[in-house]
């Protein structure tokens, strides 16, 4: 079995479009949680989002390739190319070596109305554009990076649902440390747009917490009332130990446990049962014990059930042993699809830098999140092992734990 390691990330968040300013805002507890009129002006509940501009491609990406991105698959190209620069890997290797591509991404939904709506007025499937097929795919964001990279390893989608990005990193491990691979881009997307969580906003989903914006996402907090949705993109480089030694890179960390569970129960509602077992596996993958994790990234996205569900569980899996917690969804939103991978990224830059970000907006805890050592404000501390726990529709739960190199 091969050891594997991190050695490059790249990120694309609401609270910053690089690793130095996500590192700065992870820092100072500072949100990426706006009101969006456009929202309210279609018939949604809620008007919150988070919200990072669109990149601008025209010049740095050839057309014939920006015609098959979506938004987010926009996003992850820009996460992947901080990404293999802060690995050291430029082109020259992508072409002599054989890299693979796991991304995590579970819907599209921009192209897919639009060329639908093109259909139905033009009624002539010739004046729908050549690159809708391409947008609209869920695994658009893996089939358009390995072109542009021209990648020559392992190459398809992570579809799960909110553990899609940490799903993806997991599979990712598990095919170098069986010495499948050697190297591969994980990572996740979430598309920023109305059209992808209209159908979250119909369930109740989000919060309704308008005229604080910044306040919304209140993991933990007993007056939380929902979600705040969000995205972007977040890009890990994983390799062998061996690949990495014999380029000489720096290794930012090194995954030492992936553990997955189903819940086997409600589609939407989360249980405490699943969650646990992922937890408890990725220690055991591990091989270490639960009193020898020092800080937990927690899923918790600020509805009701979610977070105290997962308070419980972390309860039962840790017992006394107090890890620092902390939601950086209270600042960021739920990202979803991306929040698996970017929780890696914020989770590794805290332990490279010293400090637990806070998770703002914790101000009365309820009956189970008490129990937890949650940290309210930054905290300088020194991360020597952490877990990221993400979760899912269809009860999908996904855990990495990760060790300072």
């Amino acid at each position: 079995m091969h050891r594997v390691v991190i050695t490059g990330m790249g990120i694309y968040s609401v609270i910053g479009k690089n690793l130095d300013e996500v590192r700065d805002s992870l820092f100072h507890g500072r949100s990426g949680i706006i009101f969006d009129q456009a929202r309210k002006d279609l018939g949604f509940r809620s008007g919150l989002t988070g919200m990072v501009e669109r990149p601008v491609l025209k010049g740095v990406l050839d057309r014939r390739m920006r015609v098959g991105l979506p938004v987010q698959g926009e996003y992850a190209y820009i996460s992947t190319l901080e990404a293999l620069r802060h690995a050291g890997i430029d082109q020259a290797f992508l072409d002599t070596h054989e890299v693979g591509i796991l991304f995590g991404n579970d819907s599209s939904a921009v192209p897919v109305v639009e060329s639908v709506d093109i259909l139905r007025q033009k009624k002539d499937t010739m004046m729908i554009g050549s690159g809708y097929i391409f947008q609209s795919m869920n695994s658009t964001v893996s089939m358009n990076l390995s072109v542009i990279f021209r990648l020559k390893g392992v190459n398809f989608t992570i579809s799960g649902a909110c553990a899609s990005g940490s799903h993806a990193i997991g599979i990712g491990y598990l095919l170098i440390k069986q010495g499948l691979q050697d190297m591969i881009i994980c990572g996740g997307a979430q598309e920023i747009n109305p059209e992808s969580t209209a159908s979250f906003d119909a369930l109740n989903a989000f919060s309704t917490r308008e005229s604080d914006p910044a306040g919304a996402s209140r993991p933990f907090d007993r007056d939380r009332d929902g979600l705040v949705p969000s995205g972007g993109a977040a890009t890990v480089i994983i390799e062998s130990y061996e690949s990495a030694l014999k380029r000489g890179a720096t290794i930012l960390g090194e995954v030492i446990g992936y553990g997955f569970s189903s819940n086997g129960d409600h589609i939407s509602m989360p249980n405490v049962e699943g969650p646990s077992i992922a937890m408890q596996k990725a220690i055991g993958d591990a091989g270490i014990r639960a009193s020898e994790i020092d800080y937990i990234n927690a899923h918790a996205t600020s509805t009701p059930a979610g977070d105290s569900n997962e308070a419980r569980s972390i309860s039962l899996v840790f017992g006394d042993s107090k890890p620092l917690i902390s939601s950086t969804k209270s600042m960021t939103g739920h990202e979803m699809w991306m929040g698996g991978a970017s929780e890696v990224v914020y989770s590794t830059l805290m332990m490279n830098n010293g400090f637990v970000a806070p998770n703002i907006n914790l101000v009365n805890p309820d009956a189970d999140s008490e129990k937890l050592n949650i940290a309210t404000r930054t905290t300088p501390f020194q991360i020597g092992t952490f877990l990221s726990n993400s979760f899912g529709f269809g009860g999908t739960n996904s855990s990495l734990v990760i060790r300072k190199a």
